[in-house]
């Protein structure tokens, strides 16, 4: 698959290797490792990600599913968007990997494709879990579970937490609703350095891509123009701590 793209952030294929039945793909050496390493699974001692950075990673992996989606010829549908994969460069550039699940998109005027292989639990889109079927709009889901964990510092599935919370997008569905209660959804590792009305507009971004609805859901081109306004800091811009 990845022989038939390219993209800044779509990791570069530079080779493989075949000897006998063992097959190796080499990729380009991403040197910070995946954004699952900075976010989700923090050693000691690392400064946890600021909140124009993780901007900047959505903004940039936003752009790779774009590329797929509308600019890829033919469309790809890359079904297994989560934070494991997309990896980072020396600048904290993203680049999505491990295209071991994508599909071609739909062709001859169908809206979907079928597949029974489902991406990784807490990531796949509702109709895509309970039909099989397969658009692009699945993986603007999955970006909205992504870009929602880069907001809030939570798991899409965390079995270590209390039931109620375990599951992030049950967790964030009725807060969803109460603008009151969005400077909870903030990752508490950000410690209220981030721009209140960025966090809001951040929120309603993921919102929109965790429609029930697949055609409810924004298309990657108009995530891709939102997200990096919120990437861009501003002088005017009242943050939480202040």
């Amino acid at each position: 698959m990845l022989s038939l793209v390219e993209h800044p952030n779509l990791v570069d294929l530079i080779g493989y290797c075949a000897d006998g039945e063992q097959r190796i793909l080499v990729y380009e050496f991403m040197a910070n490792g995946s954004l699952e390493n900075h976010l989700l699974e923090l050693p000691p001692g690392r400064k946890p990600l600021d909140w124009y950075t993780r901007m900047k990673i959505a903004a940039g992996a936003a752009k790779g599913l774009e590329y797929l989606h509308d600019f890829a010829k033919p469309p790809v549908i890359y079904r297994d968007f989560k934070a494991s994969n997309i990896l980072l460069d020396e600048e904290l550039c993203p680049k999505l990997s491990d295209f071991g699940l994508a599909k071609i998109g739909p062709t001859g005027g169908k809206d979907h494709v079928s597949t029974r292989v489902m991406g990784t639990y807490g990531y796949c889109a509702p109709e895509y879990a309970s039909t099989g079927q397969l658009t692009t709009k699945s993986d603007v889901y999955s970006f909205g579970v992504v870009f929602l964990e880069l907001i809030t510092g939570r798991r899409a599935i965390d079995t270590a937490r209390m039931t109620e919370e375990q599951n992030l997008i049950t967790w964030a569905q009725p807060l969803f609703r109460d603008r009151k209660k969005f400077t909870l959804m903030a990752d508490p590792l950000l410690k209220g350095n981030y721009p209140v009305k960025g966090l809001y507009q951040a929120l309603a971004v993921a919102a929109m891509c965790l429609q029930e609805e697949a055609d409810t859901r924004p298309l990657m081109g108009d995530v891709v123009t939102a997200i990096e306004h919120l990437a861009t800091p501003r002088d005017d811009e009242k943050v939480a701590s202040d």
